[in-house]
């Protein structure tokens, strides 16, 4: 006999408590009304008048899948992402949706094909983090009467047409390219401002040219395998031309 009720209230026992995990809040009906929410630990539910389902509160990560959509430019692209969220209010997410985990998915989606039809697929590949975070913003609006938090969504990748991907390589390329010849053109901008400058500074100096004539050969004479060939300037020869007439002058007057 004693054995009988032990076994019984061991039985009875198990049929009435129920734990709740500490990751986990507990969704109490009763006589298929919702009475409350039941905390971490053991708790008591009577069979048939009460049911209790539990909900896991923990972060939860929504892989959403590729996605083709269609740039603000008509560029078609192909776009995966990531939805991070977890459930504030546990009633709601029991009562309001029947299946919140599909449910945060397919507005994920839906949400994702729309905001990239709205941008071009530059400001797509630019933009990434503003574009996720207003994926996030709007899905954590519509997700709020649920009791859901959307915490973060992330855009993992961003797959392009490989016609296009050459497209976009040549654009590069030559864009490179038109840098390269306008810093070329402002060098060489600045080094002809820089020689018409040198050379007012010679013009406008007396003896200036001359001397800079002068180093110019001592760099040359430098290296022996050079060799160098002095030119006279014209000023020195009209000073060597005029001396001789003078001496020419000279003599004749002797006579």
């Amino acid at each position: 006999m004693e054995w009988t009720l032990i076994s019984g209230a061991i039985i009875l026992f198990v049929m009435v408590i129920r734990q709740v995990n500490q990751y986990e809040r507990g969704v109490m009906l009763t006589f298929g009304k919702f009475t409350g929410i039941k905390e971490p630990g053991w708790r008591i539910v009577v069979p048939i008048f009460q049911s209790m389902k539990k909900i896991d509160i923990r972060t939860k990560a929504v892989d959403v899948p590729d996605q083709e959509a269609i740039t603000k430019d008509n560029i078609p692209v192909r776009i995966n992402a990531v939805v991070y969220y977890k459930v504030m209010d546990a009633g709601k997410a029991m009562l309001e949706v029947e299946n919140y985990f599909w449910a945060v998915s397919q507005i994920a989606q839906t949400n994702m094909r729309n905001a990239v039809g709205e941008v071009t697929l530059d400001e797509l590949l630019q933009n990434r983090a503003q574009i996720a975070e207003k994926i996030k913003t709007i899905v954590d609006t519509i997700t709020d009467p649920w009791g859901i938090d959307v915490e973060a969504v992330e855009l993992k990748d961003v797959v392009i047409p490989e016609e296009l991907k050459r497209t976009i390589s040549k654009e590069a390329e030559a864009e490179r390219e038109k840098r390269a010849v306008i810093i070329k053109a402002e060098g060489d901008k600045l080094a002809a401002d820089n020689l018409a400058t040198a050379a007012k500074t010679l013009s406008g100096t007396p003896g200036a040219l001359h001397l800079r004539t002068l180093q110019a050969v001592n760099d040359l004479s430098s290296d022996q395998s050079n060799t160098t060939i002095w030119m006279i300037p014209i000023d020195a020869l009209e000073a060597v031309k005029g001396f001789s007439e003078m001496i020419k002058t000279g003599q004749m007057s002797k006579k």
